[in-house]
């Protein structure tokens, strides 16, 4: 943002955001309009800051316009509401005038941010609601709404544009981006920096691994892996370069780890309040079992680090090159009280808006424990970059409402769950496999969030179905049934494994409600939401639209496709790890388990990097190949019992010294 007005602008937006959410109570679609009307002026304005616009030009006063009417939608709803309601829903010409503009609107500034794809998806959705879906046969076919009843419900109601996600965007995101913000300006990118420095540079591929940390602590502070990459790339990628390492590869690294950074608690993207708010799950919950997973995931990139810098010779960075720990921790430590404030309000019950106010004070009183203190223009400048830097993810979430709305009102989110779990066979692994290639493709073309929603409410129902049906199987065929569900049971033959297969999953939903204890479904929806959660993040290093890797790219100034098919190579933990949340407890479980989970994970990963690197201390061959994917199997593969995982480890370990005793004959010939 260039204009001081616009900048003021923002300023001012970000205080009636913080006001609302802190002390005002103020009808969250009202919210929502406000949000979204001045979301769109702002982008408008900051289309119009652009050296190819004058105002001379066309485009110039297009935006003007495009901003004025924005805010006059949103004003409209607010002020015209009542006299609706009045009329019983009746719809006059001013509300199908202001309905159409609205929704054009937020389908024209989300093509400006996001790109063709999602603006596609609103437009083939609305026409299947309006009367695409009579045309078209079998579970798939609807007969269609009147343009009256779609408008009402996609602009003046709680399920469309106004609905759940721009809710959550006017709330949660909104507050943590402005966090993320504050924590960024009082300095602490460069306290990530140093520490990651500090902690890895003396380990082999030292400038790697300190770009895989680094990361990782800026994005458990920012939650955006283009964030990441751009604040920390500048510093690890030139780092990794100097040290040996290919350009591309660095990069690639650099990407991946930053995709990481969404999985990083406690702030993990919007996402992670979609999670939240789809599932009724407390943000509390959601980053407490994300913690261990998210490690297993930097660990995996850790990996492929550590493998490039074997297989490159690269050599670790002395001792006297890496400044002291306790050195940093000192100049830094101050950095640290926000982050525990944030965790500690969120512990003691207080909401996540309310928690992250109070962790914005703590960053403003922490800053003057350290020699820059955070002043005013300081404080003005933290406001104005968090606005900046949720136009995007506002404008997609209020957007991505109206098709979330089409799905739910349509059905065809059961649809696509019965359609999944016809081909899958009730296969969960097969399920997953479907899973991850939707992500996949869909991934090319939407971001993190947009590919999260789209995922898990057309595929989150099946899965979860999946992950509960071998427990519920377990507690049916125990005996001793309610009679209800012994009666429904009857209604397919009174066999529990043919009745589970045949029954739709509503009634399914409702025995299982019956049967099984509320932790345990908890655990279990909770796993299924992750499993796609953690699928999505791929869009960010997936080919031919990976912002992160492209990012990456230009930093590096390597080829962006090319850089992209590294990041994803990188970045496989984000389909590894989520099949331990399907067949381990390591997101359901009791801690001891996710423990014990978590530690023969660790072990297993590095086999299965050494496969797809094909080489571990040194080249591998088919026949090590075969040994590695083995002790991976045994270690990572939960329902063997504990002395199958000692087997792994040990071929694990032992492939590591063999390789390492080669390496050493082989630079000392003499011994």
């Amino acid at each position: 943002m260039k204009s001081k007005y616009l900048r003021w602008a923002a300023f001012f937006f970000a205080l009636f955001h913080i006001y609302c959410n802190v002390f005002a109570s103020i009808s969250e679609l009202w919210l929502s309009a406000i949000h979204f009307g001045g979301f769109c002026a702002i982008c408008a304005f900051m289309a119009n800051e652009s050296d190819k616009i004058t105002r001379k030009s066309i485009s110039y006063w297009v935006n003007v316009a495009l901003a004025i009417t924005a805010i006059l939608t949103s004003a409209y709803l607010i002020l015209f509401e009542n006299a609706l309601y009045a009329r019983e829903t009746e719809y006059i010409l001013s509300d199908y005038v202001f309905s159409i503009i609205a929704i054009g609107l937020a389908i024209e500034f989300t093509r400006r941010t996001t790109g063709w794809i999602m603006p596609i998806l609103i437009i083939v959705s609305l026409s299947y609601i309006l009367f695409l879906g009579r045309y078209i046969s079998g579970v798939f076919s609807f007969p269609g709404l009147s343009l009256e009843t779609v408008l009402y419900r996609s602009f003046f109601t709680s399920e469309g544009m106004f609905g759940l996600t721009a809710n959550i965007s006017s709330t949660f995101v909104f507050m943590f981006i402005i966090f993320g913000s504050f924590l960024l300006r009082s300095g602490m990118g460069d306290f990530i920096v140093d520490l990651a420095h500090s902690l890895a540079g003396r380990f082999t591929g030292g400038a790697g691994l300190v770009a895989v940390i680094g990361s990782g602590l800026m994005g458990s502070v920012s939650g955006s892996a283009v964030a990441n990459t751009v604040s920390t790339g500048v510093i690890t990628i030139p780092m990794m370069k100097k040290s040996g390492f290919t350009a591309r590869f660095s990069a690639g690294v650099v990407a991946a780890a930053s995709t990481g950074g969404a999985l990083m608690p406690p702030i993990m993207g919007a996402g992670a309040f979609v999670l939240a708010s789809y599932t009724s799950i407390s943000y509390l919950t959601i980053i407490a079992a994300s913690a261990l997973p998210a490690v297993l995931y930097f660990l995996t990139v850790s990996y492929f680090v550590r493998i490039e810098a074997k297989r490159l010779g690269i050599t670790p960075t002395a001792q006297g090159d890496t400044e002291k720990l306790s050195d940093v921790f000192a100049r830094g430590w101050h950095f640290i009280i926000p982050l525990a404030v944030l965790v500690g309000t969120l512990i003691a019950g207080r909401s996540p808006t309310t928690s992250a106010a109070f962790a914005i004070i703590t960053v403003i009183g922490a800053s003057w424990l350290s020699p820059t203190p955070m002043r005013l223009p300081d404080i003005f400048d933290a406001l104005v970059d968090g606005v900046k830097t949720m136009v995007f993810i506002a404008l997609l979430l209020v957007a991505v409402g109206i098709f979330i709305n089409v799905i739910t009102t349509t059905g065809v989110g059961n649809a696509f769950s019965l359609m999944i779990a016809e081909w899958a066979q009730g296969s969960l692994l097969i399920t997953l496999v479907l899973v991850a290639l939707a992500s996949l493709v869909i991934g090319m073309g939407l971001p993190v969030t947009a590919s999260y929603i789209v995922l898990a409410t057309l595929s989150a129902p099946v899965i979860f179905d999946l992950l509960s049906q071998s427990q519920l199987l377990i507690v049916l065929q125990a005996g001793d049934l309610p009679s209800n569900v012994a009666a429904t049971l009857s209604l397919f033959g009174g066999d529990p494994l043919i009745a589970l297969q045949e029954m739709p999953l509503e009634m399914k939903q409702l025995i299982r409600n019956e049967m099984l204890q509320p932790e345990q479904l908890t655990g279990m929806l909770l796993s299924a939401h992750l499993i796609i959660f953690w699928l999505s993040q791929d869009s960010n290093v997936t080919p031919p639209v990976c912002l992160a890797s492209f990012a990456a790219a230009g930093i590096a100034g390597t080829s962006p496709m090319a850089t992209g098919l590294t990041s994803w190579k990188v970045a496989k933990g984000l389909y590894l790890v989520p099949v331990l949340f399907a067949y381990s407890p390591l997101i359901s479980g009791s801690w001891p388990e996710r423990i014990e989970v978590f530690i023969w994970s660790c072990m297993g990963l590095y086999a299965m990097a050494g496969v797809l690197s094909w080489h571990l201390e040194t080249k591998i061959n088919a026949a090590i190949a075969g040994l590695l994917l083995l002790s991976a199997a045994l270690l990572m593969w939960t329902p063997f019992p504990i002395y199958f995982h000692m087997v792994g480890a040990g071929i694990l370990v032992a492939i590591v010294v063999i390789q390492n005793r080669s390496t050493k004959a082989i630079a000392d010939p003499g011994t």
